[in-house]
């Protein structure tokens, strides 16, 4: 097919549903483009696009919305070729962008176009920040790659993107190093990256996942500022639908690897057409917590917890003074309870739930069926790993990419049921992944062949398969769309009746906060500035903060 077949094919195929932006050409367009991949165990490949076609205007907000699994990731890294080739490979389709067909260019064209002409957001902070770098180091590195300026004048527009995303003291967090952040702070730092150059078009997958209801709405400003400014395309990747809603110009709705509908933001939220479509904005964290066992003993008392980390200051990097990330933290959770914690990123919640698991040094008592953690050395701790599991904020970044599905969740029955034979652990696995809504055929597919919300389902299971007492839960739920969001939450729910397991549920989403737990506790600055049975919290809120929270979250 001819270029100028694929822009007129391509035109007429958008002209319906975007009456205002077919006057311009496309800046970006998709034609009929595929995505296998391939794996040694199965003879034929899985088909994960299918035959996708769309296009990008100059100055649009268009996006991708769809179940985990769908598709979206695939397509927009597809653009940027950065799937796992020769695994992965496109037997149909071609990009064209400014005439260039990026499905042959290339790699030197290629490393031309990334990052200055067309930028990604990662779903997944953790892992699109290199461990080894500050900072500082590495949004520089972008700058310098692309524009024609000194180091001194990098440094300093790095300062500026940095606060530009509401990252507080800038300078100091030039020198820090991704694992000295939060969730969200890595994810706005990802964010600070990628507008640097002010690219043409910003793929931004999932950018708000780890940020909280009060910062999404002003990252989202941010981008449209910054795209008003300079007529930047955004193809936007998300499962909250509110956002959308309130953001995009246009939607695409996939399912299962294709395009099922195609329409303007009003008109698609007004009347779907698409019977999938219709689930989506149906679909709603709702219902309320199974009911606590009468005479429910604590399973986890917290008794005035401090965290902090040392500041090191001058060459012999001696410690000048204490940063207090957790302060005085005090509260319990009972046998077949959950607790959530909400609050900004930065607040102190993931520390604290490193602190719990004995992964961050703490000060204060940690009292686990009445034993303090806390006073026990590391070889006592580990039995009790098996009680206490994590699911955490990142899950690409907390699965080892060289072990398939199968490996990974026999790991923690290897430590801790040595006993089990080769087939009772195939079929715990089996059993397991069936719970979580996954199939399985996949026990030999590896992290990097999931999306982003089956790669956190996978992480669910591995934790659930341990039979644990009590899961910390961190972020589980964020890389969900709503409708596989409710089904987690009811997974948990009979899991926690049928097994008495007790949750730290930690989330910026208060509404399946409000669905899944008990209790709430509210961080700010390191602080549990209010601590209420879940309705109380959400009908009279006390603090300040809180009501802040809640209308921002239910606006």
């Amino acid at each position: 097919m001819s270029h100028d077949n694929i822009y007129t094919s391509t035109i007429i195929h958008d002209a319906s549903t975007c009456s205002e932006l077919d006057k311009n050409q496309p800046l970006l367009v998709v034609d009929h483009l595929s995505v296998d991949f391939h794996n040694y165990q199965q003879s034929t490949p899985t088909r994960v696009v299918n035959d996708v076609s769309f296009s990008i205007f100059p100055g649009e907000i268009l996006a991708l919305v769809g179940e985990s699994g769908s598709g979206k990731s695939m397509i927009a890294r597809s653009l940027l070729k950065l799937l796992p080739y020769p695994s992965a490979s496109h037997p149909t389709g071609h990009i064209w962008f400014q005439g260039k067909d990026l499905q042959k260019a290339p790699t030197e064209v290629l490393q031309k176009i990334r990052s200055k002409e067309i930028s990604m957001v990662f779903q997944e902070p953790m892992s699109a920040l290199n461990p080894l770098k500050t900072i500082g180091q590495q949004i520089t590195e972008v700058i310098l790659t692309h524009q024609k300026t000194s180091k001194n004048a990098a440094w300093e527009q790095a300062k500026t993107l940095l606060e530009q995303v509401k990252i507080d003291t800038p300078e100091k967090r030039l020198q820090a190093y991704p694992h000295e952040l939060s969730g969200g702070q890595r994810q706005r730092v990802v964010i600070a990256i990628a507008i640097a150059n002010q690219p043409k078009i910003l793929i931004a997958d999932e950018p708000t996942t780890a940020l909280d209801v009060t910062v999404q709405a002003q990252i989202i400003e941010l981008l449209i500022e910054l795209q008003q400014k300079t007529n930047m395309s955004i193809l936007l990747i998300s499962h909250d639908l509110n956002l959308v809603k309130k953001f995009a110009q246009r939607v695409l709705v996939m399912k299962s690897g294709e395009i099922v509908e195609t329409a303007p933001t009003e008109q698609l939220f007004r009347c779907p057409s698409h019977p999938y479509t219709q689930m989506l904005i149906a679909s709603e964290p709702s219902g309320f917590p199974t009911p606590v066992p009468a005479n429910a003993n604590p399973i986890l008392t917290i008794e005035l917890l401090n965290i902090r980390f040392p500041i090191y200051k001058g060459i012999f990097r001696r410690i000048d003074r204490y940063f207090h990330a957790v302060q005085a933290a005090s509260f319990q959770i009972l046998t077949g309870e959950s607790v959530g914690i909400v609050g900004e990123s930065g607040s102190g919640k993931t520390s604290l739930a490193f602190a719990i698991l004995r992964l961050l040094q703490s000060e204060g008592r940690i009292l686990f069926h009445q034993q303090d953690l806390n006073q026990l050395n590391l070889r006592q701790v580990q039995p009790l790993r098996q009680k206490i599991q994590m699911v955490f904020q990142d899950p690409y970044g907390s699965l080892n990419p060289r072990f398939c599905i199968e490996d990974l969740l026999t790991e923690g029955l290897n430590v801790h049921f040595p006993k089990l034979s080769p087939e009772e652990r195939t079929s715990k696995v089996q059993a397991v992944l069936e719970e979580v809504g996954l199939k399985g055929d996949m026990l030999y597919r590896y992290p990097h062949e999931f999306s982003g919300g089956q790669r956190q389902r996978i992480a669910i299971a591995r934790a659930i398969i341990l039979k644990a007492q009590l899961i910390v839960l961190d972020e589980p739920t964020s890389a969900l769309d709503r409708s596989l969001q409710t089904q987690i939450i009811e997974l948990l729910k009979s899991l926690q009746t049928k097994y008495q397991i007790s949750y730290l549920f930690i989330s910026h989403d208060l509404k399946v906060i409000r669905a899944l737990c008990h209790r709430v506790l509210v961080m700010k600055a390191g602080q549990i500035v209010e601590s209420s049975d879940t309705e109380t919290l959400f009908t009279q809120p006390k603090h300040l903060y809180t009501q802040e929270l809640l209308s921002a979250s239910l606006a």
